[in-house]
């Protein structure tokens, strides 16, 4: 194929501008139209000259052909979108999280699989150069047997970004703090450690009960199913600024501590018979902004679609690997109830 793959993207916010942007960055690619159900004059998409539509349905009638269609509306569209997307005959790229729920996550994985296209699930953190290079010290076996994972996940998220207008904080379009803030690092930890098992949970809400449906803080303790026990403890009830996402290994051979406001630095390496190579730079994160941090990263999704449709490579983030991330925080957030 040396045709350019075309490519149109549903949310015009700061996700799906970096979508298009990076789309439009690469020479193998073409941005076809943008869909929003907002006023385009509000959405600041003038530099990117190409038709603009109101909804997903407007643009699956118009006469304009794409290969993949890339979802970065509010989290609880991107199961309906996406499903219409594929039922159309189009690959789709789904930001996190994949679906709201596994069961509509296996249905999307179904219609993908019944009419023969791929669904791209965002995770770019993979792509960090710490993120990379204890996947390869792990998959060595360099680390040897896994003891102890923890991984910590304090952000403040406040009346700044809760705002009354917006879908953040609102049960049916965002779905929770796991989903929404931090199934990154719970993609990362299931990428690294495999599947969790006997997980025990408590959750409260400390200083957004007037900002969001759900939960703000939590303790979760489980079992990795391949050996050694984890807890993901999590917060966005920080006081005016991130703190950190870290993760803490301790195993057999060594101990690894990965931090930043985004686990975009290796704090520790003491690892039996190891030195620890100077990584690559990662990219510089903010609070808000979604053009910097993890969210840098999105041109590495956009040259594997690409590398994937043209034969050329295998999918980095498949969708059963997203339905796996949903899956889990379903089940955490399951216990809830039990509370």
């Amino acid at each position: 194929m040396s045709e350019k793959i075309k490519f149109a993207v549903v949310g015009c916010g700061h996700i799906g501008k970096r979508h298009a942007e990076m789309i439009t960055r690469n020479e193998e690619c073409e941005l076809l139209a943008l869909i929003d159900v907002a006023e385009k004059s509000s959405l600041n998409i003038d530099n990117y000259n190409v038709p603009f539509f109101k909804s997903l349905d407007d643009f699956l009638n118009s006469e304009l052909e794409v290969d993949v269609i890339n979802i970065a509306s509010p989290n609880g569209f991107h199961f309906e979108q996406a499903y219409k997307a594929i039922d159309a005959g189009k690959h789709v790229v789904v930001e996190k999280p994949m679906a709201l729920n596994k069961q509509h996550a296996e249905k999307l994985i179904f219609q993908a699989l019944h009419k023969h296209k791929q669904v791209f699930a965002v995770m770019q953190n993979r792509y960090s150069p710490p993120s990379v290079w204890i996947k390869e010290m792990i998959e060595s076996g360099k680390l040897g047997k896994i003891y102890m994972v923890q991984l910590n996940c304090y952000w403040n998220r406040d009346n700044r970004y809760y705002k009354p207008e917006s879908w953040h904080g609102k049960k049916e379009l965002d779905g929770g703090t796991l989903f929404t803030q931090f199934s990154h690092f719970i993609d990362i930890m299931y990428w690294l450690f495999g599947d969790i098992t006997n997980i025990q949970a408590k959750f409260e809400d400390f200083n957004h009960k007037d900002l969001t449906d759900f939960e703000d803080s939590g303790f979760v303790n489980f079992d990795f199913v391949n050996g050694g026990m984890g807890s993901l403890n999590y917060s966005t009830s920080v006081w005016n600024q991130n703190l950190e996402s870290s993760m803490t290994i301790i195993a057999e051979n060594g101990a690894v501590k990965i931090g930043g406001q985004y686990m975009d630095k290796v704090e520790a390496c003491n690892v039996k018979d190891y030195v620890m190579p100077e990584l690559a730079p990662t990219n510089p994160g903010n609070d808000y902004g979604a053009y910097k941090g993890s969210a840098a990263n999105h041109h590495y999704i956009i040259e594997n679609v690409v590398d994937v449709l043209k034969g050329r490579g295998s999918i980095t983030t498949n969708a059963l690997e997203g339905l796996k991330v949903v899956d889990i925080i379903e089940r955490i957030y399951a216990l809830k109830s039990n509370q």
